[in-house]
């Protein structure tokens, strides 16, 4: 039998409170991708971290091709062949691709930074890998996707012959994510080991050729691929059956309740970040915002949310201009906000759950008397119910927010959101970080706030998450709405397209043809089709 390229054996690994690895074993052979899977906090992070040398294990053995050898930090890890890239990527913006690739490894000549070398084995692994990416460009000038590829091949470079991916398909659209598993597929071709940290299902199944599932610190299972179904790894994942389809309730789209008219926002920098942002939000409706992050639709959520200051433009809410309003007038008039940071912008962490579930709410009876004093025991009352309805795991209400896992932090927002019976929810990235049974909890949350008929404006950089649960998707992209789409009449990649600007999803639509392109790609765009028809 061959010898695993990597053996983990037996490694434990405890915090204070926390056993996060429990004895666990795991492998992978040369020419694999292996897909390790599992809740939040399940444990698979440490595992990783350890056999990048960002943590030692308490006790357990780690073998490079049948020896043992010992990984104190990552220096040691990329030595012996390992190398890992992150969610966030660790690039240096001004920087070129070549300087982020060989940053760390460069070699001199009288005092010169030797480049000819280093450039000619990079291409070579370009070529090798699917890894096409122009060396003189910047960073900061590149597509997300191209800058996971410098990611990759700063490893290569480095010889890697394991890769860790932790979560590489959060950012990308589906076109991005379709060329990151072509690469897969060459590097396997050449001996490489992948380990793919993913909560994706579908594309577990479709690029693993093993998946194991890690539950509370232990392996559960490792399944061959033909074995393995979406149902049955989210029930190993979650220790149950999961409901993985949501379902969307009948509803009658009614009046407009958000209207954004030509909205632009200047960012710091002077550049406008919402570029004449114009779109609406029906009661009884989901409106998806879908781009890849950093196109405006974080200012944009903020600008109705909050009153920040905007260029141009008007934010209207059930036929009133809100732009003036503050935060307090917009929640009393019908707003309420899911922010992207939970951490940061949606709780106060060191206060009690019946506090933060309060919030927004607090100054209002029956939480104050007439003479503004607190009333701690309707708090506590009003915060047991809206646990129970919402299912928040805590030993009780007065537990501190911060001692939460982060799946029972964001229901703690959902439900103090959703309880405040709003007109108006604005959702952004309301899943983000989650596991998949918390996540199931939230959508089903935002399809009922639809079946009561309120507006939902979801911001998502999950487009599984905007295709699931939208009516209507507004694709954004440098700041502005490029096209709107009716869900049941366009696709997840043709989304995808205009994700990356709309001369892209120009040029894709009218492929093929023999001029006037773009004006058919419009045509077929305007219909909500996916180019075909052009």
């Amino acid at each position: 039998m061959n010898v695993p390229l990597l053996e983990m054996k037996g490694i434990t690994k405890r915090f204070p409170g926390v056993l996060a690895n429990d004895r666990v074993s795991f492998d992978l052979y040369a020419g694999e991708v292996h897909a390790l899977v599992g809740e939040n906090g399940a444990g698979k992070t440490t595992l990783m971290k350890i056999l990048y040398g960002l943590y030692s294990p308490d006790s357990g053995e780690i073998f490079i091709n049948g020896e043992g050898i010992h990984i104190k930090n990552p220096r040691e890890a990329i030595h012996h062949g390992i190398g890992m890239v992150h969610q966030h990527f660790m690039l240096i913006p001004p920087f070129t691709v070549l300087e982020n690739i060989i940053i760390g490894e460069e070699s001199h000549r009288a005092g010169i930074l030797k480049l000819d070398e280093p450039a000619n084995k990079i291409r070579e692994i370009m070529e090798d890998n699917n890894l096409i990416v122009e060396l003189d460009a910047r960073i900061e000038n590149i597509p997300v996707g191209l800058q996971q590829r410098v990611e990759i091949l700063k490893i290569l470079y480095r010889g890697a012959e394991i890769l860790v991916f932790d979560e590489p398909t959060a950012v990308l659209t589906p076109q991005e994510v379709h060329e990151l598993f072509k690469t897969f597929r060459e590097m396997k071709k050449r001996g490489k080991g992948i380990i793919f940290i993913s909560h994706k299902l579908d594309e577990v199944l479709e690029i693993a050729d093993r998946i194991t599932v890690i539950r509370k610190g232990k392996i559960i299972r490792t399944l061959e691929r033909k074995e393995a179904t979406k149902p049955l790894i989210a029930e190993l994942m979650v220790g149950k059956p999961v409901l993985l389809e949501v379902k969307k309730p009948e509803v009658k789209v009614g009046e407009v309740v958000l209207e954004v008219k030509d909205l632009r926002i200047k960012s710091p920098r002077g550049y406008d970040v919402v570029a004449g942002v114009d779109f609406n939000v029906r009661s009884g409706e989901v409106y998806g915002i879908a781009g890849v992050e950093g196109n405006g639709q974080s200012e944009l959520v903020e600008a109705i949310a909050e009153d920040v200051p905007i260029k141009n433009g008007d934010i209207i809410l059930m036929g009133k201009s809100i732009v003036r309003w503050d935060v307090r007038r917009r929640r009393e008039a019908g707003i309420s906000h899911i922010p992207e940071d939970r951490h940061r912008y949606g709780l106060l962490l060191p206060f009690s759950i019946a506090e933060n579930l309060t919030l927004g709410m607090h100054y209002r009876e029956p939480f104050v008397n007439r003479l503004q004093v607190m009333n701690r025991k309707a708090i506590r009352d009003f915060a047991k119910g809206v646990i129970e309805k919402f299912d928040i795991r805590t030993p009780s209400e007065m537990t501190p927010a911060h001692a939460l896992s982060g799946g029972n932090q964001q229901k703690v927002i959902v439900a103090r959101e959703l309880s405040a019976e709003p007109k108006l929810l604005l959702a952004s990235q309301p899943t983000r970080g989650v596991d998949i049974g918390a996540t199931e909890f939230i959508h089903n949350q935002i399809m009922n706030a639809k079946g009561e008929g309120r507006a939902v404006l979801l911001v998502s950089a999950d487009l599984d998450e905007i295709m699931s649960l939208s009516d209507r998707i507004g694709v954004i992209y440098k700041g502005r709405i490029i096209r709107e789409f009716q869900r049941s009449e366009t696709t997840k990649e043709e989304i995808g397209f205009y994700m990356m600007g709309e001369k892209e999803a120009e040029k894709e639509a009218g492929e093929g043809a023999s001029g006037g392109g773009e004006e058919r790609a419009d045509k077929a765009a305007d219909k909500g089709g996916s180019g075909d028809e052009a």
